[in-house]
């Protein structure tokens, strides 16, 4: 019985491995998803909702939409965001300058201490789609 159950335990893993599908139940609900459709030119952007053995359930522009997994080509799932994507920039000047004389353009500075102060704002970009599922080419016709 033991046996049995180790054979039908390796003979799991070995189709789970080879069905590329499992891959795509790893993907976590909210992913951001590009899904290439067999007769589009263009992908479908999404955010991926539940996955059935026949059906890929996303969400595009607040619907919710069932692809047929036949009609599937490839999907891309963009790894989720690990920290902020803003950065932000401050810096400090102090300068110490002598007293002008009568003759400067501006009479009335004494000299003294001066602060400049500047700060920036920089967003980075999104992380790159990653490849979770691509369709099997079928198998060559025999003649």
């Amino acid at each position: 019985m033991a046996k049995l159950l180790v054979l039908l335990m390796t003979a799991l893993a070995v189709f789970a491995a080879d069905d590329p599908w499992t891959k795509v139940r790893a993907v976590k609900s909210g992913t951001e998803l590009r899904i290439l459709k067999k007769a589009s030119k263009q992908p479908v952007l999404a955010k991926m909702d539940e996955l059935t053995d026949s059906s890929l359930i996303v969400i595009v522009k607040n619907e919710q939409v069932a692809i047929p997994k036949e009609d599937i080509e490839r999907i891309d799932a963009r790894p989720a965001q690990t920290g902020s994507r803003m950065t932000k920039q401050s810096t400090t000047s102090r300068d110490v300058s002598a007293p002008r004389d009568a003759a400067s353009p501006k009479p009335n500075h004494d000299g003294g201490p001066s602060t400049s102060s500047s700060s920036s704002v920089a967003f980075g970009s999104k992380g790159d789609f990653e490849t979770v599922y691509s369709r099997l080419a079928p198998a060559p016709m025999k003649r």
